[in-house]
């Protein structure tokens, strides 16, 4: 039962009635004296409420059976041994607070049963957070813990398979064989112990002997008592962390101290000392780095310096001193051991010994094996084997588990005999009813089911003793509207009127409205809908302006009978009421939507206007030109319909750049199809026309591909060879790469040598001539100097004798004639001489131009 549904405090312990008068009696402050049946309706309610609240008071109410303990007093009894030691009262508050609470009377509260815990009460108490509950309650809790954690694992609902209760305190967790079932004092030592008022309750009034924490070696002082053992008081002589000073006296609790100097202790890596101040525990591992060898010394690196010794992944594989095996070991440091099978090995059932050679097996020895079978009694019985020995097979007479049948079985099966248990278990009502049951009855796990005092409810809890749980369920009593609401226990609810709301009304209107008009809470018909209609009329866009006619009462006249008697009277029936007539002026589109006027909302109604539809046709190139009509399946005012023309001209979209083609397709909305005439084009070689479609070769950067005919290019290299790629445009790629054979000539063109063509290009080519080639030029020379020689002789006969005519033509003229006609044989002169050079130059530079043109 929840704190919620249980007062505290009894509200009629106390009153402010002055003393010997009674608060229920009528008085001057009372207000006016009541009639004669309203005060005896107030005395039977307050009858009534009195006993009702009688019934609880035994709950609720303060100790009083319970007298206040001299709690100084048992106090110091408790801590006096520990005192005496020298412990300290600060050392101890924990542990007074809890002995002090179990000196109050009711301040030790069960968080299971939400009641307080007496001094005569069994209960058990946590090891982790000391918290003290009632035996039963912590019982009930336990077995309801773990039957529920087992119904979950039997409907999958969890993968834990691990059984455990836990402290309704701190929630620490038991095992199942943790269950309690005792009731025993804090220290233990003593069971149901009874309770004495000069001694702290639940104890047994011995000294706790329990083992302090940390554990140091000494018992606890105090006596048995509640919560946690207070801290070691005993004084003990101790040295710092380091041991580098003299002991000094300490207590137990508080030994460790620290000198404060250099600790210096030798680290695990024997090579650096700890540079800590002086500290408790093991020193930190070296944080320095050294280069380390591995155990077998065969490899090395940087590791940290606390890490000295690894291991390699090399295999030892050193000869054993057998000389017939090798070390399997990895990394090992000393001497490889020596070959297990060299020494003294037994058979498998160790009776007989050989000292055999490495290379031969251990032998079975032909005797009985005679080792101790599983059972533990009997040995097997078959011949030395090196296999596992099998089960045992003996037949001896066995009792089962409850002591009450024999039988003769193999000694390996156990033996459970089919006779039921018929104790009964901890819920003093079910029997044990387990076959074969050794005493250890396990505690009844079947569900209580007990009808609860509500009598709408049962039990859930394990089958318990003693009475059940309250019904911790409660019921709301609401107004209409609900949102005024009483809780009530169960069961009481038919007892018990609705409360009154002052809040507003929120029964669902009756009409199409979202709220009534404001009114408070009632029970019964609401009043009439006085709000504008505002409600929406078929095929019509405006609110409805009359007030709401909806749910409205009319009086229906019965039909008329043939005689008095039979005429009946007219009858008062809620029914909804049409709207009347839309007269807002609206305006009227037509079909087609050319023109809008205002009509009417009850008479507006679309009609042809007479002019051309003029819609965008399903072809997006054309418009209707049929007169105004209701356009259906259009979504824009300029989109066709299915009810208007269908377009059957034929398609003036514009072709691709460069397509001279038609488009063969009737006029049509989105972009023509890709053209397939074929056309001829030339390849890059000139050699072959092939066919392509138009569509692929509108694209340029397909040009290259499509003009390639697959052939051997017929264009040369510079090197006068043809080219080696398929037809391609441009100039030939790969040119350095040719490698075909050219005849070189030596100078006098005698002798001639085939040369590749890559040789050739570098200028290594060459041939030199030999001496036959040498002889020969050298004649040749010789011939060729002696033609020029009489060439030159020729030549100066040739001019003497035009010098002599030039001379003899001009003889006896003047002076200045001598000297223009010396001018002009000295320009003839220069002519003859140069007159081969200025062509020459003229050429040269003819072709360089020429040459930069082409590039």
């Amino acid at each position: 039962m929840s704190s919620g549904n249980r007062p505290k405090t009894n509200p009629w312990a106390k009153t402010n009635a002055p003393k010997g008068k009674n608060p229920q009696q009528k008085g001057n402050n009372l207000g006016p004296p009541l009639g004669t049946s309203g005060e005896v309706k107030f005395k039977e309610a307050q009858a009534i409420l009195h006993n009702s609240v009688q019934k609880h008071v035994n709950d609720y109410e303060s100790s009083s059976d319970e007298d206040d303990l001299d709690s100084v007093q048992l106090l110091g009894t408790v801590l006096k041994q520990y005192n005496d030691t020298g412990g300290t009262t600060d050392q101890t508050i924990k542990t007074q607070n809890f002995i002090q609470e179990s000196f109050l009377s009711g301040a030790n509260t069960c968080l299971i049963c939400i009641s307080r815990v007496k001094r005569d009460d069994k209960i058990w108490s946590c090891v982790s957070c000391f918290g003290a509950f009632h035996l039963d309650c912590i019982q009930r809790w336990s077995k309801d813990t773990v039957m529920q954690q087992k119904q979950r694992i039997e409907d999958q609902t969890v993968s834990e398979k691990r059984l455990c209760w836990c402290c309704p305190k701190c929630r620490s967790d038991y095992m199942p064989d943790q269950y309690p079932t005792k009731y025993v004092c804090f220290c233990g030592k003593t069971e149901n112990p009874i309770y004495q008022p000069f001694l702290v309750p639940h104890s047994c009034g011995e000294i706790c002997r329990k083992n302090l924490l940390p554990l140091c070696g000494h018992k606890c002082l105090l006596l048995c008592h509640p919560g946690p053992c207070p801290p070691c008081p005993v004084t003990v002589n101790v040295t710092c962390y380091c041991s580098s000073q003299q002991p000094s006296t300490r207590r137990c609790c508080s030994k460790g101290w620290s000198c404060g100097n250099r600790c210096g202790k030798l680290l695990s890596c024997d090579k650096h000392s700890c540079a800590d101040a002086c500290h408790s525990g093991d020193c930190k591992p070296c944080a320095k780095k050294s280069i380390q060898k591995c155990m077998c010394s065969s490899q090395q690196k940087l590791r940290d310096c606390a890490f000295p010794i690894w291991q390699c992944e090399k295999v030892c594989g050193k000869p054993l001193d057998c000389g017939n095996h090798k070390c399997d070991e990895t990394c090992h440091a000393g001497v490889c051991n020596s070959c297990v099978l060299t020494k003294p090995r037994t058979c498998p059932c160790g009776k007989s010994t050989y000292n055999l050679a490495c290379t031969e097996d251990t032998p079975t020895c032909g005797s009985t094996c005679d080792k101790l079978l599983e059972c533990g009694m009997h040995t097997c019985n078959y011949r030395c084997h090196k296999d596992k020995c099998g089960l045992c097979l003996e037949t001896i007479t066995k009792w089962c588990r409850c002591g009450q049948h024999s039988k003769e079985i193999q000694c390996s099966k156990q033996y459970f005999c089919e006779t039921k248990c018929k104790r009964i278990r901890d819920c003093n009502k079910h029997p044990c009813n387990r076959k074969c049951c050794d005493g250890n009855c396990p505690p009844c796990e079947k569900p209580c089911g007990n009808t609860l005092q509500c009598g709408n409810h049962k039990c859930s809890s394990v089958c318990h003793s003693g009475l059940c749980y309250p019904c911790q369920k409660t019921k709301e009593i609401s107004c209409r509207c609900g949102s005024t609401k009483i809780t009530v226990p169960c069961g009481r609810k038919q007892k018990v009127k609705p409360p009154r709301c002052s809040k507003l009304c929120v029964t669902p209107p009756e009409c199409h409205h979202e709220k009534r008009d404001n009114h408070k809470c009632h029970f019964g018909d609401c009043p009439p809908c006085r709000q504008i209609c505002n409600k929406r009329r078929p095929n019509c866009v405006h609110p409805c302006s009359a007030t709401c006619h909806a749910a409205v009462i009319v009086k229906i006249e019965a039909q008329q009978g043939s005689m008095p008697w039979e005429q009946s009277a007219p009858q008062l029936q809620k029914q909804n009421q049409p709207c009347p007539v839309c007269k807002v002026p609206v305006k009227t589109t037509c079909l087609g939507k050319h023109e809008t006027v205002d009509w009417p909302c009850h008479l507006a109604k679309p009609a042809s206007c007479g002019r051309p539809c003029g819609r965008l046709l399903k072809c997006t190139n054309h418009s209707c030109s049929l007169q105004c009509h209701l356009v259906e399946n259009s979504n824009t005012e300029v989109e066709a319909g299915i009810n208007c023309e269908i377009c059957e001209l034929a398609c003036s979209k514009p072709r691709p750049e460069g397509c001279t083609h038609v488009c063969p397709k009737p006029c049509h909305p989105a972009r023509c199809p890709p053209c397939k005439q074929m056309l001829r084009i030339k390849c890059h070689c000139g050699l072959t026309q092939p066919y392509v479609q138009c569509n692929s070769w509108l694209n340029v950067e397909k040009h290259e591909e499509l003009q390639s005919c697959g052939n051997q290019c017929p264009k040369n290299y510079a090197c006068g060879h043809r080219c080696k790629t398929n037809c391609h445009s441009g100039d030939c790629p790969n040119s350095d790469l040719c490698k075909k054979k050219i005849k070189v000539f030596c100078k006098c063109k005698r002798l001639k040598k085939e040369f590749q063509c890559e040789t050739v290009r570098q200028g290594l080519a060459v041939v030199e001539c030999d001496e036959i080639c040498l002889q020969k030029q050298a004649e040749e020379k010789e011939k060729l100097e002696a033609d020029e020689a009489i060439k030159r002789r020729e030549e100066e006969i040739r001019n003497q004798r035009e010098l002599e005519l030039y001379q003899k033509k001009f003889s006896g003229k003047k002076k200045n004639k001598d000297r223009r006609v010396h001018e002009e044989e000295e320009n003839g002169s220069f002519l003859k001489k140069y007159w081969l050079l200025v062509p020459t130059v003229f050429i040269v530079i003819a072709s360089v131009v020429l040459y930069q043109v082409l590039d």
